[in-house]
């Protein structure tokens, strides 16, 4: 069962810092939010992943996944909590720049065109690495038609991702932080 206050507390506890910091929008912003140190904690991933399924519900899709590294980590906690549940799921990692060696792939994982994904992200933003992830997973076959965060600390995040019709969802908002 999902904790969002759980998950609040720990993002609050271990993932919010203030400071100056230059976002990779290259926006300036006074707070920066390290999802990875929950993402790779027991108990964030697990939290993350309860949130994530149950976000989800019972429209599950084929495969989760999202640009690698921020979303490795919550794909891994998604599809072992699915299995664990009884919902399995399959996972892949889209890559910055396809590889110069092997398959030569840009999209990575036990999936086949055609399938349906939702692509996860820990911060959006202004959407930009979203976007191109979801790019570059719609040019290997993949449907997405959903991308849900951990965070969202944008304004218009939904409208960014309707424009290329793609649901956005997320755990939580910035505002729920009292930031």
């Amino acid at each position: 069962m999902y904790d969002q206050q759980r998950l609040i507390e720990l993002v609050k506890q271990h993932a919010l810092r203030f400071g100056d910091f230059t976002l990779a929008s290259g926006k300036k912003a006074s707070y920066y939010l390290d999802c990875r140190k929950l993402t790779l904690d027991s108990e964030g991933a697990n939290v993350i992943a309860q949130g994530i399924l149950e976000t989800m519900g019972d429209n599950l899709p084929d495969a989760v996944g999202g640009m690698a590294i921020g979303a490795d980590p919550i794909t891994a906690a998604v599809i072992t909590c699915g299995w664990q549940a009884g919902r399995p799921l399959k996972g892949f990692i889209v890559r910055k720049e396809a590889k110069s060696h092997g398959t030569g792939q840009q999209v990575e994982g036990p999936i086949e065109s055609g399938q349906t994904a939702v692509m996860m992200e820990d911060v959006v933003t202004t959407g930009g690495s979203s976007l191109k992830a979801i790019e570059h997973a719609r040019a290997f076959g993949l449907q997405v038609d959903r991308i849900i965060a951990i965070v969202d600390r944008g304004e218009n995040s939904a409208e960014i991702f309707d424009a290329v019709g793609v649901k956005f969802t997320s755990l939580l908002h910035v505002k729920d932080l009292g930031v």
